[in-house]
C-alpha cells in the first residue's frame, strides 16, 4: 500500500493549481455576483486538457485516470466550486460519447468537446423524476431514420447555453431495460428551454429545463444500443460522483484554510481565537474529516480504474461521506468567522452555498446509502 502521487499525478495535480489560482480564484467572486458562465476561461481550461481528461488519446482526450481526475477536480474547486462542477459534468458527458458511441458520433463530436468548441449538458433528471430515475417519462419513438422525442429535463447545468445534450429517454416498456441515450443537438427542431432557475449557489452556470416537443433527433445520434441506456447513465455517474466529491474536497480545504487564517489573527477576550482550545478542537475535527474524505474519494477513483467489482459503492460510499462532510467543514468555518463569514466580502458564505447542492445532485446521498446498502446485502 503506497499513499505518495507518482511524479505524474503530482505534476498534474500542481497544474491544475496554478491553473485554479491564476484563472478561476481572482473571478469567482464576481462571476457568483454577476451569474457569468465563464465560457473563455473553461476554454483555457481545456487547453490544459481539463475537458477531457479521462477521454481517450485518438480524439484529443488525455486518457487519464480516475485518480487524477480526483486530483484535478479538487484543485479547480478550491478556485471555483461552481465552475469545477460545470467542468466535471462536461467530462462526464464527452466520456460517455467517447466510451459508449460509434465511431462517427465519436469522430463528431469528441475533438470538439475536449476542447470545448463544444459544450456538453447531461440530462436525466426530471420534473417527475429525480431519485426515481429509472421512471423518467421523456419518450424517444422511432420515425424512419429519426427518433422523436417527447417530454422534458429538470436542474440541467448549461441549458440554454450549452451545443450538445446527452439525453436519456424511454423507447421501451417501463423500468430501466426501457431506457435509451441520445445525444441532441442545440438546435434540434423540437428543443427549447425554460427560463433560467433562480438558484441558491453554482450561480457561474445556467440551469434550465429542457424541453422537447416532438424533437427530431437523427437514428445515427443513438448512444449504444437501444435498452441500455440507464446502464450508461449509471456508468457516467460513478465517475460523476467521484468528481462532485472531490469538487466538494477543493472547496472545504479553502473553507478551512480561510478559516485557519482568520483565527490566528482574530482577537477575542484578549488572545486569539486560535489560543482557545474549543477552536483547536474545530479545526482538528475539521482537518480530519477533509483529510478521511479525500482518502476515501481517492479509493473510489482506485476502484473505478482497476474496473474494482465494488466500484459502484467504493463510489456512492466517497460522495455520501465526502459532500456531507466537506459541507459541515464549510460550515464550520463560517462559524469560526462569526458575522464576518455571513458576509460576501469573504468567501465562506459561496461556498457553503456552492457545496450544499453536491449533497443533492449526481444521486442524493440518500440514495447513495441506497446503493451503498443494497451492494453490501448482495454479498
Amino acid at each position: 500500500m503506497d499513499f505518495a502521487l507518482t511524479d505524474d499525478q503530482r505534476a498534474i495535480q500542481d497544474a491544475a493549481r496554478a491553473f485554479a489560482a491564476a484563472e478561476l480564484a481572482p473571478h469567482s467572486a464576481e462571476w457568483d455576483e454577476r451569474k457569468h458562465f465563464p465560457i473563455e476561461t473553461m476554454k483555457l481550461a481545456a487547453e490544459m486538457g481539463f475537458c477531457g481528461i479521462y477521454t481517450g488519446e485518438e480524439h484529443g482526450g488525455m486518457a487519464l485516470g480516475r485518480v487524477e481526475a480526483a486530483l484535478i477536480f479538487e484543485e479547480l474547486s478550491h478556485g471555483d466550486v461552481s465552475t469545477a462542477a460545470f467542468i466535471s459534468i462536461h467530462n462526464m458527458a464527452t466520456w460517455m460519447i467517447d466510451r459508449i458511441g460509434s465511431d462517427d458520433l465519436r469522430a463528431r463530436y469528441v475533438p470538439k468537446l475536449v476542447t470545448m468548441d463544444l459544450i456538453a449538458s447531461y440530462c436525466l433528471t426530471e420534473p417527475g423524476s429525480g431519485s426515481d430515475a429509472a421512471a423518467l417519462r421523456t419518450t424517444a419513438k422511432r420515425d424512419g431514420d429519426h427518433y422523436v422525442l417527447n417530454g422534458s429535463k429538470a436542474f440541467i447545468s448549461g441549458a440554454g447555453t450549452s451545443d450538445v445534450y446527452v439525453v436519456m429517454a424511454r423507447t421501451g416498456a417501463d423500468g430501466p431495460k426501457g431506457i435509451s441515450t441520445f445525444v441532441v443537438d442545440k438546435d434540434a427542431p423540437g428543443l427549447s428551454f425554460g427560463a433560467q432557475e433562480r438558484k441558491m449557489g453554482w450561480n457561474s452556470q445556467p440551469t434550465a429545463i429542457v424541453q422537447f416537443d416532438d424533437c427530431r433527433v437523427p437514428a445515427a445520434n443513438l448512444l449504444g444500443k437501444e435498452g441500455d441506456g440507464f446502464r450508461y447513465a449509471m456508468m457516467g455517474l460513478d465517475g460523476g460522483r467521484l468528481n462532485i466529491a472531490a469538487c466538494s474536497i477543493g472547496g472545504a480545504r479553502l473553507a478551512l484554510e480561510t478559516a485557519q487564517d482568520y483565527v490566528t489573527t482574530r482577537k477575542q477576550f484578549g488572545k486569539p481565537l486560535a489560543d482557545f482550545q474549543n477552536t483547536q478542537f474545530k479545526l482538528a475535527d475539521m482537518a480530519t474529516q477533509l483529510e478521511a474524505a479525500r482518502l476515501l474519494v481517492l479509493r473510489g477513483a482506485w476502484a473505478l480504474d482497476t474496473k474494482h467489482p465494488e466500484a459502484t459503492k467504493w463510489c456512492a460510499m466517497a460522495k455520501r461521506f465526502a459532500t456531507d462532510a466537506c459541507f459541515q467543514i464549510a460550515d464550520e468555518a463560517l462559524q469560526l468567522h462569526g458575522g464576518y463569514g455571513y458576509l460576501k466580502d469573504y468567501p465562506l458564505e459561496r461556498i457553503v452555498r456552492d457545496l450544499r447542492v453536491h449533497r443533492i445532485l449526481e444521486g442524493t446521498n440518500e440514495i447513495m446509502r441506497v446503493i451503498t446498502a443494497r451492494e453490501m446485502l448482495r454479498q
